[in-house]
């Protein structure tokens, strides 16, 4: 009778343990995330991300569902960013739906778009010299833009066909990261960047050049950044996705309504002067937004442009690429 007894405490104290720890024995590895490891870029694009660190509010809002650390990591683009996602080294990106799109039909990237973040925001910035009166002026000249796969590189080369110029034929694409593009342009070592803000206010600050065309012209109303939460996360703790998505609302909001707090939290960020942050505020032609009902077109659309570019291997559906679910529950 002992050893019964002794055999039943046993198994109790086994099955107290395996609840604590977060796995049933039929819900495989599943352990609750304590820290939350976000990626972004350093644009204006990604206002939200930085305003709701600086006020704490990541911290504040996930600590209820076991949330004790949250990091973000920069990226120069979307490729690397991308890059780290897929080796499990960040849990949600802000980053361009176009290189999430690559990474989810070339490397089998597990994750979801769950909200936008932004729309439009890039300009084509030539040098001051450069005579420009429409897109065949550009024939000859050598642009400076981010990766192939990202949302600037896929906007200009389709805009590029739409006027009849075949990108690294007519016109010379050269991939850099925005400071080198920055640089480059300034060392007169390409003729112009298409950049998302703030670079475009940058440059023209500095009188390195002139914006001549903004990327809503290109293609009106396009998508650019989204939020993207891996698929692990949005499996095994939807509770704290729809939490992320309800934080992400508040930040974007905030930012909208608070531009010049926004300005300084970005500079403060990123070492840019907040007076070129308020100009770009005030002249791109962006916007932050989160319903991402809004940008589901213009998203796949991308993954068709992709796939005539040679990007991807086949193109993406709308539920391939997004779940919208969070957004519906964390805006209930």
């Amino acid at each position: 009778m002992r050893r019964i007894i002794s055999l039943c405490m046993a198994a109790v104290v086994v099955v107290a343990l395996v609840l604590a720890s977060g796995c049933t024995g039929t819900g495989g590895d599943t352990q609750q995330v304590t820290t939350l490891r976000i990626g972004y870029q350093p644009s204006t694009h990604q206002i939200a991300e930085m305003t709701a660190m600086e006020k704490g509010w990541w911290q504040e809002d996930l600590a209820s569902y076991g949330v004790t650390t949250v990091t973000d990591t920069e990226f120069p683009t979307g490729a690397p960013e991308m890059q780290a996602m897929i080796a499990d080294q960040i849990d949600i990106a802000y980053v361009g739906a176009a290189p999430a799109i690559v990474a989810m039909a070339n490397s089998g990237l597990d994750a979801k778009i769950v909200a936008a973040v932004q729309t439009q925001g890039s300009n084509l910035v030539l040098q001051p010299e450069i005579a420009y009166a429409g897109p065949a002026d550009l024939k000859g000249l050598k642009i400076a833009t981010f990766p192939p796969g990202t949302i600037q590189d896929t906007l200009l080369k389709n805009w590029l066909l739409e006027n009849n110029l075949t990108p690294d034929v007519d016109v010379t694409i050269v991939a850099m990261g925005p400071g080198d593009a920055m640089t480059a342009i300034a060392a007169d070592q390409v003729d112009g960047v298409f950049l998302p803000h703030p670079a475009p206010a940058i440059i023209e600050s500095n009188n390195n050049g002139r914006s001549v065309v903004a990327s809503g012209e290109m293609q009106p109303n396009h998508a650019c950044c989204v939020l993207l939460v891996s698929g692990k996360l949005i499996r095994e703790q939807p509770d704290l996705v729809t939490e992320i998505v309800k934080t992400h609302v508040r930040a974007t909001d905030y930012s909208l309504a608070n531009k010049d707090e926004a300005a300084t939290t970005y500079a403060a960020k990123t070492g840019q002067d907040v007076a070129i942050v308020k100009k770009s505020f005030a002249e791109w032609d962006g916007t932050w937004v989160y319903d991402p009902n809004l940008i589901t077109d213009s998203v796949v659309s991308y993954t068709q442009i992709q796939y005539d570019l040679g990007y991807v291997n086949k193109p993406l559906t709308k539920d391939e690429i997004f779940d919208l679910s969070f957004y519906e529950k964390a805006t209930a």
